[in-house]
């Protein structure tokens, strides 16, 4: 198959991640690096110099050997510059959130159909091992059932200009769980307080209820002393760990939980049966997970078929961040999530 020519827009915090990785993947031919700072482009330059660089997005739209686009560049600028290369047919990879709303998620998602491209977005952690391990024990029933799912992910900074921590940080956390679940919930609720810059809150807890009983918290905050990306879902077997600023150990199982007693005959008499167990760690197989993101989105391509995170996923997830917004400008009322944009997650497998 002849190599796939990428380009990609917006080389500031995580474009350049997204260059290395189309840089070293075999059948791929990184092209171009656009962005507006002469600055940037210069350090691209020097560290690869058979890369063409640009600060103009017409270099990219017009050159008929680009074939594909990442878009690493701020949220409202996604649906904007994803648009312009979708009309020039060209295949697109938006960095996550997919859009600033759900009506832009479906404006890009109708008009990639249109065109016959593939339309991707950046849901990393559906690529990591340790994700994709936590699922497969959740599918095999070891947990049981599960009675709720909490996430930290929290650190000090970067404080964003244009978008708040929920919109931020939470998009790894709702896909996370949307993934490993396989559904959506129900209705959201949300609370959070704004302490440098008004209407961008730095610190929020997020609650998704979902139509089976499980309850799942996402506390974020740019307010933390401590790096933390740590994951719990406790199921009525056992109970999963993932952390992964953990070097070795990003899973661990634990065999502990509450029984209730089948019977009794007087209050007395009922008493709660703690189980302590043994405490293991699978095995996970290590790799870059957006390396592995990128060589998905190359095979969509090659092959014409839907990406895991597709536009439909990232519909899902802003859609959920909508609700959240709405929530926390309401004072934390519930929200209900539109469950009525179908295909749903098992479309991509």
């Amino acid at each position: 198959m002849n190599k796939i020519n990428v380009a990609v827009v917006g080389c500031g915090y995580w474009g350049p991640n997204l260059l290395r990785n189309f840089n070293q993947i075999p059948g791929c031919d990184m092209q171009v690096c656009c962005d507006l700072d002469p600055v940037k482009l210069e350090r691209i330059k020097s560290l690869y110099p058979t890369i063409v660089t640009t600060d103009r997005l017409d270099d990219v739209l017009r050159d008929p050997a680009i074939d594909a686009v990442a878009i690493a560049t701020p949220v409202h600028t996604h649906t904007s510059i994803g648009k312009k290369c979708l009309e020039h047919h060209k295949h697109v990879l938006i960095e996550k959130p997919l859009a600033a709303s759900a009506e832009e998620c479906r404006a890009l998602i109708q008009l990639a159909e249109q065109q016959g491209r593939v339309l991707m977005v950046g849901h990393t952690f559906q690529y990591a091992a340790a994700v994709n391990k936590a699922k497969e024990i959740v599918e095999s029933g070891e947990l049981g059932n599960i009675y709720y799912i909490n996430c930290t992910r929290a650190n000090l900074g970067l404080f964003q200009p244009d978008i708040n921590v929920i919109w931020d940080l939470a998009p790894h956390d709702i896909s996370i769980i949307t993934y490993i679940l396989e559904e959506l919930p129900l209705t959201v609720n949300a609370q959070g307080k704004a302490h440098f810059k008004p209407n961008i809150e730095d610190v929020a807890t997020v609650t998704l209820n979902f139509s089976n009983g499980t309850i799942a918290f996402i506390h974020n905050s740019w307010l933390n002393p401590d790096k933390i990306r740590k994951i719990t879902i406790v199921g009525s077997k056992k109970m999963l760990v993932y952390d992964d600023i953990s070097p070795n150990e990003k899973i661990r199982i634990y065999d502990k939980g509450v029984d209730v007693p089948p019977y009794y005959d007087t209050f007395a008499e009922f008493q709660f049966a703690y189980r302590y167990g043994d405490i293991y760690t699978p095995r996970v197989s290590e790799y870059e997970p957006l390396r592995r993101e990128c060589e998905h989105f190359l095979e969509c391509i090659q092959e014409g078929k839907m990406p895991k995170s597709n536009g439909y996923t990232g519909l899902q997830v802003v859609s959920i961040l909508e609700a959240a917004n709405q929530s926390l400008r309401h004072h934390g009322a519930r929200q209900a999530i539109d469950q009525n944009y179908s295909p749903f997650l098992k479309a991509a497998a």
